[in-house]
């Protein structure tokens, strides 16, 4: 039998896992997203087109794929059918090549609402939602609420109307103001276009693709550092992003696990609120954020940057048991004459190499200085080819984290991806 491979982000999310997805696609015969929902953006470009999806695994652009959203996924309808739209609009027809799962659940117009509202009365303290709904989904989704993709096919309007008069009440609660029917607009539409999709029984479906030898690739999203249990919380997303979060997502065993690979940026940013240890915040860092054109593909907010954090880059490759590491954005640090990179962390005068419980505002990263490579790595399509500083750069990684750096990407398009 084979075994699924995952990949993941080991960041705050935005590493690059769609780029690294669609490049590693025609290895694989089935693509399938475990977890998070449009919160996720992930981008891919090559033949100079670009396309940025949300709940839509990276792998549909290959002939002869079959992708999956799995039962850990929560989806919008409203913003679904928008994504659909748009790969039509582009002649990508996915109608063939998509399965969705029946366990996974639905965010509804007034999850988006509840989401706005809880944001809005945080004040100071928000956390940085993308006010997509997830959060109130998933909490939903525990607390027995839910609704799911299956329950698109019998009696849903019954069951959206009571569970509506819930959220209703709950967001009175809040003095939100909001205008219901806005927020409504384009669900009918959406739910008829998840209809036409094949709708699965995916725990089965996934497993007897095993069974079968087919080689499978499970996509994360969002990052491990924003991972509800093991992120930077409580500024995290509501779903498991690590590698554990692929079995309860996808309905498979922890034994059908294969290679894990860990996407990570040659240097570190961060979206929204919440502790960034190495956040850079002078000259440099809005280098970085112009060079590697960091805002947010979901919401376009720009993207906090910061050098590469060793300690939390080792935190994240022992929670995910990763095997195999690729590096993204070596371009962007091109023109820098010195890179840093943070080995340790000083709190209260001790300096810690482990990732602690939370990240206190006095933390000051310990930081070990390399020299750049000060040259255009974009045309680079080897690894001979690659400066020594960069090379040196990489060594330097692979030994802290005792894993193999596999891949480096040098660039945005398919083309500019260099395997080791």
């Amino acid at each position: 039998m084979s075994k699924v491979d995952v990949l993941l982000g080991l960041q705050w999310g935005d590493e690059g896992k769609g780029k690294v997805v669609d490049v590693l696609t025609p290895r694989y015969d089935v693509i399938t997203r475990f977890q998070g929902g449009p919160n996720a953006g992930h981008t891919l470009e090559f033949d100079n087109k670009k396309f940025v999806l949300h709940n839509i695994p990276s792998g549909i652009f290959r002939q002869g794929s079959i992708n999956v959203i799995g039962n850990g996924v929560v989806i919008d309808p409203v913003t679904f059918k928008k994504e659909i739209d748009k790969l039509l609009d582009k002649g990508v027809d996915i109608s063939k090549k998509l399965l969705i799962s029946k366990k996974a659940h639905l965010i509804l117009p007034t999850h988006r609402v509840l989401d706005a509202a809880s944001e809005a009365s945080k004040g100071t303290s928000k956390i940085g939602s993308t006010l997509k709904g997830i959060g109130p989904t998933y909490m939903d989704k525990t607390g027995r609420n839910g609704l799911r993709v299956g329950d698109l096919l019998s009696n849903f309007d019954e069951k959206y109307a009571a569970l509506k008069k819930k959220h209703i009440q709950l967001i009175q609660m809040y003095g939100f103001e909001y205008d219901l029917d806005e927020y409504e607009a384009g669900l009918k539409e959406g739910i008829e276009a998840i209809k036409k999709f094949k709708l699965i029984d995916s725990e089965h479906t996934l497993n007897s693709y095993i069974k079968e030898d087919k080689k499978m690739l499970a996509e994360g999203a969002q990052g491990t550092l924003l991972d509800i249990d093991f992120g930077s919380y409580p500024y995290v997303t509501s779903s498991n992003t690590i590698c554990a979060g692929a079995c309860t997502g996808m309905g498979i065993a922890p034994t059908s696990i294969g290679e894990v690979y860990g996407i990570f940026k040659a240097y570190c940013t961060r979206v929204g609120s919440g502790p960034f240890p190495t956040e850079l915040f002078d000259k440099t860092g809005d280098n970085i954020r112009a060079n590697g054109n960091e805002f947010g593909s979901t919401t376009g907010r720009p993207r906090r940057c910061g050098w590469l954090d060793l300690v939390a880059l080792k935190y994240s490759v022992m929670v995910n048991g990763v095997s195999k590491l690729i590096m993204m954005k070596a371009d962007v640090l091109s023109e820098l004459e010195t890179i840093k990179i943070a080995t340790g962390y000083k709190v209260n005068g001790e300096t810690v190499t482990e990732f602690p419980f939370e990240l206190p505002d006095n933390l000051e990263p310990v930081y070990t200085e390399l020299p750049g490579w000060k040259c255009d790595l974009t045309a680079v399509r080897s690894e001979d080819e690659f400066p020594q500083e960069l090379s040196d750069y990489i060594q330097f990684l692979e030994k802290e984290l005792e894993i193999p750096i596999t891949i480096v990407s040098v660039g945005p398009d398919r083309e500019q991806t260099i395997e080791r």
